[in-house]
């Protein structure tokens, strides 16, 4: 029967997910009757099928959007317990998100920068009232070993969202620095991933030229000498002068009246396999 190999061969390529054209080619005057009443039937089932992944994927973009939207939200909410944090979250993701621009990263590890930018203080939700309302004390060391968990909190909160790949990561090491002496885990060198490289510098900068409690805003020459000063021993002395230069470019973020309600504008999410 004429068609009948061809028909097959279409239909085990469209069960393995391969939704080709090349069945409609089946359907005209030139094949067996009954074939192209197969192909036709097929043909309107692999389009049905097209059109039901593509809602889902619509609806499961969206569920994800406002899972992050929720997260950020409070995230945001720190900022009611600690005012000088207000806006900190969404400059960091950022200046993470133009750093990864400049690097010319691809559009998924721009999200994820971003995203990780935006969530990396999130475990600060945990820190207790003393730490949050400590203005006029020296940080003791009961402070600081609470203060040195806030990334695995945050880690551990998030953990759950695997649709966050490497994000996950980011968070949990932005503290962490080049000669081990950062924390949750004391990583060194290339055992630091470039995305909590690139956080790192974010998170440092966007605090020193933001007035806190322990300090008033730094202006931009004092700003970069303090990230020259840490590259090597702390931060990626290559990265810093990438960073250096689009902020040279382009200006500080300011972000305080103008909160975004996604990660990304049109939340179109990066596809991780988190089985690597």
């Amino acid at each position: 029967m004429k068609g009948l190999t061809e028909l097959l061969t279409c239909i085990q390529e469209i069960s393995g997910g391969n939704y080709s054209n090349d069945i409609m080619h089946l359907t005209t005057g030139d094949y067996d009757p009954y074939v192209r009443e197969l192909a036709e039937s097929v043909g309107l089932m692999m389009v049905r099928i097209e059109a039901r992944e593509f809602a889902l994927e619509q609806a499961n973009d969206e569920l994800k959007c406002n899972i992050v939207a929720t997260i950020k939200a409070v995230a945001r909410g720190l900022s009611l317990r600690d005012p000088y944090t207000r806006g900190h979250a969404e400059r960091v993701g950022n200046y993470c998100e133009r750093l990864a621009r400049k690097m010319e990263l691809s559009d998924d590890e721009i999200w994820t920068m971003h995203v990780a930018g935006t969530l990396h203080d999130i475990g600060k939700i945990g820190f207790s009232d003393r730490l949050i309302q400590n203005v006029d004390t020296k940080v003791d060391a009961e402070m600081l070993a609470e203060i040195k968990q806030h990334p695995e909190w945050g880690f551990k909160m998030l953990r759950g969202l695997e649709f966050l790949g490497p994000a996950l990561e980011y968070v949990r090491s932005h503290h962490e620095r080049l000669d081990g002496t950062g924390y949750p885990n004391g990583l060194q060198g290339d055992e630091i991933k470039t995305g909590s490289r690139i956080l790192s510098i974010a998170d440092v900068f966007d605090a020193i030229t933001t007035t806190r409690t322990y300090q008033n805003a730094m202006d931009l020459e004092k700003a970069f000498g303090i990230l020259r000063k840490l590259a090597g021993p702390s931060l990626d002395p290559e990265l810093v002068e990438l960073f250096i230069s689009d902020i040279i470019e382009f200006g500080l973020e300011d972000v305080e009246d103008n909160f975004s309600t996604c990660a990304t504008p049109n939340c179109v999410f990066p596809s991780h396999d988190t089985k690597k």
